[in-house]
């Protein structure tokens, strides 16, 4: 369909070097091309010495200042200054532009049939060409122009996405990273299998979910069994033989360990006890010699030897050593006056064996209480043995009924999945059967389609946010064994529309009954919105383009949309109109059925 041709840019305007050569359909002159870039000349500019440039390379010889001609000295024409190009010194060459803008032209991309002349390549279809190759903006990645879309929503590993759960944008690659810290992301319980808890509340709720797992509390003991907090009384009364025995063994071992630490003790004690029996016997045998002996009259020096032989108290003396007890020697009859000596040397004796067997009796003591205590914790393992095979039977008859239980809960959980597969299969077949019902009830068969669109703001609020830029509406045909069709409307626009008018497409989808029918499409189409109160309705048709891809028998599930890109001003939307009602609009195709 026609539209309005942009205005060419003026002779300083253009920022491009020529056109290939390739582009040509007609033998090359040389007097068409430029003497810088050795392409067609694109906006020729001719110097003061003849030759001609195109005004983008010129521009970029002289920018750095004057330059000498290079065509000139090739070819051995140089004179200056006429041949030394500058600023102001060359003039827009309108009759050699017009003589290169009306020689035919090609296409050079690969797959396009597009002819014309160079003035239209230029103004209409050297930066429109649907099989031009372009690099990505966001990965670089070379594609066709008419695939760049598709590219954006759907390949483009550098595309941005809004997480379906937070909102929060992210790159297409981050996308397993950011469903690894989104808050929002749906979580399911382990415990009561409940979905979809947010991750930012999943704590909080297995802090309180009953069937939640859980250590046992006998963990420190050895049991590593998780229960579900509901059933932790069920396992404690079910394992109770276990824990028993789990608990005997610590006991024991902390025994064994008790038992090699006593052993050292008593011996420490032995031997003590042998030092004072020893020190005991010497005592005594010291005792009866003075008790029996008869010595000379008492002199201080003798009573401070013996008082220090006992280790009694006495005057300081200097350090001698102690002389060896006295020989015994036959009784006399001769009377004495010491008795005094005997008496206090045994008092003394008595207190010392008195300290002597306080402590043999504390050792003694604390040897008792340790037999106790070993006597205790035989008493406690005695007890734990009777109780351990007093629960045996219990424990056994429990562990066969729960083996049974569990088989049935196996069974049943069986069957369970088996029904929720069967539910399951049957919910995807009645899913399917409500589609092809509301496309069948929305289907035509007559070649005119009228298309109902809803909640008209919000679905324009998502284009414009670039959530659903696209829509496209159900199937129509123009008969039952017909050409099957559809629409596809951009509420933000598309292409040249984008952000100021409404683009509507017509696309030819493929059918059943396509190997019956006459390729390419070629019948007249009219796309229409509704007025739906004074009747000016907003009308646009075309007649498909037999060449076009878009027009041939569908490869795929459906062809490249065909219409018109600038088919309503959005500002005529914006304003107050009858073409919005109830946030509702009416879209009408109709399909011209003549010569079917």
């Amino acid at each position: 369909m026609a539209t309005q041709e942009p205005s060419p840019p003026s002779s300083m305007e253009s920022n491009k070097p020529g056109f290939p050569k390739k582009i040509l359909a007609n033998k090359l002159e040389d007097k068409h091309l430029c003497n810088c870039c050795h392409n067609l000349l694109r906006r020729p500019f001719q110097a003061q010495c003849g030759h001609r440039f195109c005004s983008y390379c010129f521009n970029m010889t002289v920018r750095d200042g004057p330059q000498k001609c290079n065509a000139c000295i090739k070819e051995d024409i140089f004179e200056e200054p006429t041949s030394i190009l500058k600023q102001g010194c060359a003039f827009p060459d309108n009759a050699a532009r017009r003589e290169v803008e009306n020689l035919s032209a090609v296409c050079i991309n690969e797959g396009c049939t597009w002819k014309g002349n160079i003035k239209e390549y230029e103004l209409s279809h050297e930066e429109k060409c649907e099989y031009m190759i372009i690099p990505c903006p966001s990965c670089k990645e070379r594609i066709r122009f008419n695939e760049q879309e598709r590219h954006n929503e759907r390949e483009c590993p550098e595309r941005t996405l809004n997480c379906k759960y937070c909102k929060e944008p992210f790159h297409f690659k981050n996308i397993k990273a950011h469903d690894e810290i989104c808050p929002k992301y749906p979580m399911i319980c382990e415990g009561c299998a409940k979905k979809k808890i947010p991750r930012e509340k999943y704590v909080d709720h297995i802090k309180f979910c009953s069937k939640f797992r859980t250590p046992c509390r006998f963990h420190v003991v050895g049991c590593d069994m998780s229960v579900e907090k509901e059933r932790i009384h069920d396992h404690e009364r079910a394992c109770a033989y276990e824990h028993l025995n789990l608990l005997l063994h610590y006991i024991m071992g902390m025994k064994v360990s008790m038992e090699g630490l006593q052993p050292q003790g008593l011996e420490l004690a032995g031997h003590k006890l042998l030092d004072l029996h020893r020190s005991l016997r010497e005592l005594e045998i010291r005792v009866s010699q003075l008790s029996t002996t008869s010595i000379g009259p008492p002199v201080q020096g003798a009573t401070s030897s013996s008082s220090s032989s006992l280790g009694l108290p006495g005057p300081p003396t200097p350090a001698l050593p102690l002389p060896p007890p006295p020989a015994p020697v036959p009784t006399l009859t001769v009377s004495t006056s010491f008795t005094p000596l005997p008496s206090s040397v045994g008092a003394a004796l008595e207190l010392q064996l008195h300290s002597e067997k306080t402590k043999v009796a504390e050792l003694g003591r604390r040897c008792t209480d340790l037999e106790v205590k070993v006597g205790t914790f035989e008493n406690v393992v005695c007890v734990l043995n009777r109780e351990v095979e007093r629960f045996t039977t219990t424990m056994e008859a429990g562990n066969r009924q729960h083996r049974l239980d569990q088989d049935k809960i196996e069974a049943l959980s069986n069957k369970v999945r088996q029904l929720e597969r069967t539910v399951g299969l049957k919910d995807l077949t009645v899913a399917e059967m409500e589609g092809r019902l509301r496309e069948m009830s929305a289907t035509t068969f007559d070649g005119v389609f009228v298309w109902r669109i809803s909640d008209f703001t919000k679905k324009r609020q998502d284009a414009i946010a670039g959530r659903a830029p696209a829509m496209f509406s159900p199937a129509f045909y123009t008969s039952k064994y017909g050409y099957k069709m559809c629409l596809r409307i951009y509420l933000n626009g598309d292409g040249t529309g984008r952000g100021s008018h409404l683009s509507l497409f017509f696309v030819v989808m493929r059918g059943l009954s396509d190997a019956l029918l006459k390729w390419p499409f070629n019948q007249k189409v009219t796309l229409m919105l509704l007025d739906q109160s004074s009747r000016e309705h907003i009308i646009d048709a075309f007649r498909p383009d037999i060449t076009s891809s878009s027009f041939q028998r569908p490869v795929s599930e459906m062809n490249i949309a065909s219409g018109c890109p600038l088919f309503c001003p959005l500002s005529k939307l914006d304003a107050k109109n009858s073409y919005i009602r109830d946030d509702i609009i009416f879209i009408k195709a109709i399909v011209d059925l003549t010569g079917l």
